[in-house]
Protein backbone atom coordinates (compact mmCIF):
# COMPACT_ATOMS: atom_id res chain seq x y z
CA UNK A 1 0.00 0.00 0.00
CA UNK A 2 2.79 2.44 0.87
CA UNK A 3 4.62 1.62 -2.34
CA UNK A 4 1.67 2.85 -4.38
CA UNK A 5 1.53 6.07 -2.34
CA UNK A 6 5.25 6.70 -2.81
CA UNK A 7 5.11 5.78 -6.49
CA UNK A 8 2.17 8.10 -7.06
CA UNK A 9 3.97 10.99 -5.34
CA UNK A 10 7.13 10.34 -7.36
CA UNK A 11 5.06 10.31 -10.53
CA UNK A 12 3.54 13.67 -9.64
CA UNK A 13 6.96 15.13 -8.84
CA UNK A 14 8.32 13.74 -12.09
CA UNK A 15 5.56 15.36 -14.12
CA UNK A 16 6.21 18.72 -12.44
CA UNK A 17 9.92 18.41 -13.14
CA UNK A 18 9.25 17.52 -16.78
CA UNK A 19 6.88 20.47 -17.15
CA UNK A 20 9.39 22.83 -15.53
CA UNK A 21 12.21 21.60 -17.75
CA UNK A 22 10.03 22.00 -20.83
CA UNK A 23 9.19 25.60 -19.86
CA UNK A 24 12.81 26.40 -19.06
CA UNK A 25 13.96 24.97 -22.37
CA UNK A 26 11.35 27.05 -24.20
CA UNK A 27 12.49 30.18 -22.35
CA UNK A 28 16.13 29.34 -23.11
CA UNK A 29 15.22 28.90 -26.77
CA UNK A 30 13.54 32.31 -26.82
CA UNK A 31 16.50 33.86 -25.00
CA UNK A 32 19.01 32.33 -27.38
CA UNK A 33 17.03 33.33 -30.44
CA UNK A 34 16.70 36.93 -29.28
CA UNK A 35 20.28 37.69 -28.30
CA UNK A 36 22.49 35.49 -30.44
CA UNK A 37 20.75 35.49 -33.81
CA UNK A 38 22.12 38.95 -34.58
CA UNK A 39 24.97 40.37 -32.53
CA UNK A 40 24.06 43.90 -33.59
CA UNK A 41 20.60 43.61 -32.05
CA UNK A 42 21.46 45.90 -29.17
CA UNK A 43 22.11 48.91 -31.39
CA UNK A 44 19.65 47.97 -34.11
CA UNK A 45 16.08 49.18 -34.34
CA UNK A 46 13.31 47.34 -32.53
CA UNK A 47 12.69 45.01 -35.47
CA UNK A 48 15.39 42.68 -34.17
CA UNK A 49 13.89 42.33 -30.74
CA UNK A 50 12.28 39.18 -29.41
CA UNK A 51 8.90 40.61 -30.38
CA UNK A 52 9.55 40.38 -34.10
CA UNK A 53 6.99 38.34 -35.95
CA UNK A 54 9.47 35.81 -37.30
CA UNK A 55 10.94 34.97 -33.92
CA UNK A 56 7.57 34.59 -32.24
CA UNK A 57 6.34 32.31 -35.02
CA UNK A 58 9.53 30.25 -34.72
CA UNK A 59 9.06 29.85 -30.99
CA UNK A 60 5.42 28.88 -31.37
CA UNK A 61 6.30 26.41 -34.12
CA UNK A 62 9.08 24.90 -32.03
CA UNK A 63 6.74 24.58 -29.04
CA UNK A 64 4.16 22.81 -31.21
CA UNK A 65 6.74 20.45 -32.69
CA UNK A 66 8.16 19.62 -29.27
CA UNK A 67 4.67 19.05 -27.87
CA UNK A 68 3.92 16.67 -30.73
CA UNK A 69 7.13 14.75 -30.08
CA UNK A 70 6.36 14.57 -26.38
CA UNK A 71 2.87 13.23 -27.09
CA UNK A 72 4.29 10.57 -29.42
CA UNK A 73 6.75 9.55 -26.71
CA UNK A 74 3.92 9.36 -24.17
CA UNK A 75 1.83 7.18 -26.48
CA UNK A 76 4.80 4.88 -27.16
CA UNK A 77 5.44 4.53 -23.44
CA UNK A 78 1.78 3.78 -22.76
CA UNK A 79 1.76 1.09 -25.44
CA UNK A 80 4.94 -0.49 -24.06
CA UNK A 81 3.48 -0.58 -20.55
CA UNK A 82 0.33 -2.28 -21.87
CA UNK A 83 2.38 -4.72 -23.90
CA UNK A 84 4.46 -5.64 -20.86
CA UNK A 85 1.32 -6.12 -18.74
CA UNK A 86 -0.14 -8.44 -21.38
CA UNK A 87 3.11 -10.37 -21.65
CA UNK A 88 3.27 -10.88 -17.87
CA UNK A 89 -0.36 -12.01 -17.74
CA UNK A 90 0.29 -14.48 -20.56
CA UNK A 91 3.29 -15.87 -18.70
CA UNK A 92 1.16 -16.43 -15.61
CA UNK A 93 -1.51 -18.12 -17.75
CA UNK A 94 1.09 -20.46 -19.22
CA UNK A 95 2.61 -21.20 -15.82
CA UNK A 96 -0.73 -22.07 -14.22
CA UNK A 97 -1.98 -24.22 -17.12
CA UNK A 98 -5.27 -22.28 -17.32
CA UNK A 99 -6.67 -23.92 -14.19
CA UNK A 100 -8.41 -20.74 -12.97
CA UNK A 101 -6.25 -20.37 -9.89
CA UNK A 102 -6.14 -17.37 -7.57
CA UNK A 103 -2.79 -16.29 -9.03
CA UNK A 104 -4.19 -16.35 -12.56
CA UNK A 105 -7.16 -14.23 -11.57
CA UNK A 106 -4.91 -11.77 -9.77
CA UNK A 107 -2.66 -11.50 -12.82
CA UNK A 108 -5.65 -10.66 -15.02
CA UNK A 109 -6.88 -8.03 -12.54
CA UNK A 110 -3.39 -6.56 -12.33
CA UNK A 111 -3.17 -6.43 -16.11
CA UNK A 112 -6.45 -4.54 -16.33
CA UNK A 113 -5.41 -2.16 -13.55
CA UNK A 114 -2.03 -1.48 -15.18
CA UNK A 115 -3.67 -0.77 -18.54
CA UNK A 116 -6.19 1.57 -16.93
CA UNK A 117 -3.50 3.48 -15.06
CA UNK A 118 -1.35 3.69 -18.18
CA UNK A 119 -4.30 5.31 -20.00
CA UNK A 120 -4.94 7.73 -17.12
CA UNK A 121 -1.28 8.68 -16.74
CA UNK A 122 -0.88 9.19 -20.47
CA UNK A 123 -3.97 11.40 -20.60
CA UNK A 124 -2.75 13.50 -17.64
CA UNK A 125 0.72 13.86 -19.09
CA UNK A 126 -0.60 14.81 -22.53
CA UNK A 127 -2.82 17.42 -20.88
CA UNK A 128 0.23 18.79 -19.04
CA UNK A 129 2.15 18.97 -22.33
CA UNK A 130 -0.73 20.88 -23.92
CA UNK A 131 -0.91 23.25 -20.95
CA UNK A 132 2.83 23.87 -21.16
CA UNK A 133 2.70 24.51 -24.89
CA UNK A 134 -0.21 26.92 -24.41
CA UNK A 135 1.67 28.70 -21.63
CA UNK A 136 4.70 29.17 -23.88
CA UNK A 137 2.51 30.52 -26.67
CA UNK A 138 0.72 32.91 -24.29
CA UNK A 139 4.06 34.10 -22.95
CA UNK A 140 5.37 34.77 -26.45
CA UNK A 141 2.19 36.66 -27.32
CA UNK A 142 2.46 38.71 -24.12
CA UNK A 143 6.08 39.60 -24.82
CA UNK A 144 5.20 40.49 -28.39
CA UNK A 145 2.33 42.72 -27.18
CA UNK A 146 4.59 44.51 -24.69
CA UNK A 147 7.20 45.33 -27.31
CA UNK A 148 4.71 46.28 -30.01
CA UNK A 149 3.18 49.04 -27.82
Amino acid sequence: MKLNYITKRLSIVGRWIATTLFCLSAIAFVWQGAFFSNTAAIAAPTANLIASAGTSDQVKGKASVDAGRAKNFIEDTKDKVKQTANKNADRVDQATDDDGSFVEGKAKRDKARIEQRAEEDAARTEKAVDNTKNAVERTVDSIKDVFSN
